[in-house]
């Protein structure tokens, strides 16, 4: 018995390594990825110096980073100003610890799950750290004793507020669906059909949650706490170094987050014929982490009112009535 848990642990470690190794170099090559994809959209070359295709850039860019002078400006709250960062960086990385990323293998005899901690209220957790998230932001932009950053940071925890609300309940349509909060049990649940093409109400609960999970990750077009024409770069305009690199960090692993999420809820997790479930998951992030470096090329940044009127007056009254119409075609399906 006592072998059984020392040997479980050791699998533990190994996926929590793996999985960090993984998210940290697909975040970097994300950038050198968006950069290429932007410039192709623009008509330009993109990064084409460091190594062959740029390959290198992404490199390149850590060891600036790491090798830059990290300033506190004057009068700032020191303590804050610096621990921020790391709470954006911390949450992001949390959440994916409940996401599913395959079927599971077996080595040794053994049946190791694809997933970090399969907890039965995997969704709950997930909407609790997207909450917390915003604390890094929000205090950064108040600890950095900046007009700029602090209406950056302002910004941020508004928008949090009004989006949060509809993301969560674009999500009651699937626990409906799956009956669970588990997301292993919600993607078991769309063995057959992805959520996405079960019922016309699922694509719409997609719709509200993509627009919704957009503007939480302050993607374009709502970009509103950075908006650089605005705030110079918004909260994190006085950071430099690696903690302005963690803030980019964050927000790049947010987007395989959140590709790895749409992948889970909506498009059928790892199912998938003929290709091992990993690719599965893996090719379906893909396509959801290129839609959003398409919104970029694409979308104009909007205003800050009409980001607060499609919140509260376009995603929140129609989640609701998603919610209600399916619990309407439950009811006249069973």
């Amino acid at each position: 018995m006592h072998f059984e848990w020392v040997l479980g642990f050791v699998f533990l470690i190994v996926k929590l390594s793996i999985v960090l190794i993984l998210l940290l170099t697909l975040a970097a090559y994300l950038v050198w990825v968006e950069r290429k994809l932007l410039a192709r959209m623009q008509a330009r070359y993109g990064p084409n110096r460091a190594g062959h295709y740029g390959l290198l850039q992404p490199m390149v860019d850590v060891i600036k980073l790491i090798t830059k002078e990290d300033t506190v400006p004057q009068g700032a709250s020191k303590a804050i100003f610096l621990l921020a960062p790391g709470v954006v960086g911390l949450m992001t990385l949390l959440i994916f610890a409940v996401v599913p990323f395959g079927s599971g293998v077996r080595l040794w005899g053994r049946s190791i799950p694809l997933v970090i901690a399969d907890l039965n209220i995997g969704l709950l957790f997930i909407l609790a750290l997207s909450s917390l998230s915003v604390y890094g932001i929000a205090l950064g932009g108040w600890a950095s004793n900046s007009k700029y950053s602090l209406l950056g940071g302002i910004r941020g925890a508004a928008q949090m507020i009004s989006y949060e609300i509809p993301l969560a309940l674009s999500l009651v349509p699937v626990v409906m669906l799956a009956r669970s909060f588990s997301l292993v049990e919600i993607t078991r649940a769309q063995s057959g059909w992805p959520f996405i093409f079960r019922q016309p109400f699922s694509f719409v609960s997609f719709i509200i949650f993509l627009m919704a999970a957009v503007a939480e990750i302050k993607r374009i077009p709502f970009d509103l706490p950075e908006a650089e024409n605005e705030l110079g770069a918004g909260y994190h305009t006085e950071y430099s170094g690696m903690r302005f690199g963690l803030f980019f960090l964050g927000e790049y692993i947010t987007m395989v987050i959140l590709g790895s999420l749409i992948a889970v809820f909506f498009l059928g997790g790892w199912h998938g014929p003929l290709l091992p479930s990993f690719l599965w998951f893996l090719i379906k992030v893909g396509f959801v982490v290129f839609a959003l470096i398409w919104f970029r090329a694409t979308f104009p940044r909007i205003r800050y009112d009409q980001l607060m009127n499609i919140g509260w007056k376009v995603l929140i009254p129609a989640a609701l009535l998603n919610i209600i119409a399916t619990g309407a075609f439950l009811l006249a399906k069973a």
